[in-house]
């Protein structure tokens, strides 16, 4: 976050360390690059990957996010001058040549991933120095998963990012009026406990901070913030699980209720399981679902 302050120790005391953009484009999308999994969540595919049409071009970067999700990453070093457009309009690209896209997913991650990539949720990600109030506006009015991303550098060794705007396809309020449509994991039938208890944490999670997102998925469904920061399973006969981003460490682990699942393999991603039975399991899962939004 811009908002944040870092400071060098020195024999003579603390120095703030100012933030500053970097020397060249080619430095940011480098560094993201080499941390696109940590930074954005999305696996690192292809840089400077040339496409083939009447135009040309190079999409800066692709990857696939953590739900499957193809994405296409820009950078401007300053002020985004014609990013959103310019990166929307590889993103018509990667839409009309998929068998090119999924070839690449296969090459890098193997068969299986390319036979699950998630075309209905394609994401372009700009990362710049600075967006115009104009930008946040634009990508408002596309029906386009977009997130405008500002960057900074502190020092040397240190660079900041903050999500200027998140927009998806269809936007969050619509989400909240059909809690019970689409989108959530299927209660086929549960009693009506856990019917109400689905549509409860479906309602936390969407409204829990700026810029959510929900994606579903067969084995599950993503709420996310740039990066997933909660999944949802379909529920069980008793009870729903949640997986989070939280840092399980930072966690009073309580049986029955949370438990550390690193390494394990489960449906969706986070380390940090979640067992919810009753609405009273959510109001006292709050504070580590926001501590999880907050890491995401």
């Amino acid at each position: 976050m811009l908002g944040l302050k870092l400071f060098h120790t020195t024999r003579s005391g603390m120095i703030e360390v100012k933030p500053r953009l970097a020397q060249m484009e080619a430095d940011v999308q480098s560094l993201v690059e080499a941390h696109m999994e940590t930074l954005l969540g999305v696996t690192f595919l292809a840089s400077e990957y040339v496409i083939d049409c009447t135009d040309g071009g190079r999409v800066d970067s692709l990857g696939l996010d953590e739900n499957g999700a193809p994405v296409v990453v820009e950078y401007k070093r300053g002020t985004s001058v014609g990013v959103i457009n310019q990166g929307l309009y590889y993103m018509a690209w990667l839409m009309a040549h998929k068998d090119a896209f999924r070839n690449l997913v296969r090459n890098r991650l193997g068969a299986s991933a390319a036979s699950q990539v998630l075309w209905s949720a394609p994401r372009l990600i700009c990362v710049a120095g600075d967006f115009t109030r104009y930008d946040a506006h634009a990508v408002r009015e596309h029906r386009r998963n977009i997130d405008l991303v500002r960057y900074r550098y502190f020092g040397n060794d240190h660079i900041g990012l903050e999500t200027v705007a998140s927009v998806t396809g269809q936007p969050t309020a619509i989400k909240r009026a059909h809690r019970g449509g689409a989108g959530l994991p299927s209660t086929r039938k549960r009693d009506g406990a856990m019917t109400e208890l689905v549509e409860a944490v479906d309602e936390v999670l969407l409204g829990i901070g700026d810029g959510v997102t929900r994606f579903q998925r067969k084995q599950y469904v993503a709420y996310q913030r740039l990066r997933n920061f909660a999944c949802v399973c379909p529920p069980q006969h008793t009870k729903l699980l949640v997986y989070l981003k939280a840092d399980s460490k930072e966690v009073d682990l309580v049986p029955g209720f949370t438990r550390d699942v690193t390494g394990l393999g489960h449906h969706g991603t986070g380390d940090l399981e979640v067992q919810l039975r009753t609405e009273r399991d959510l109001d006292r899962a709050r504070d580590v679902f926001r501590a999880s939004y907050a890491a995401a």
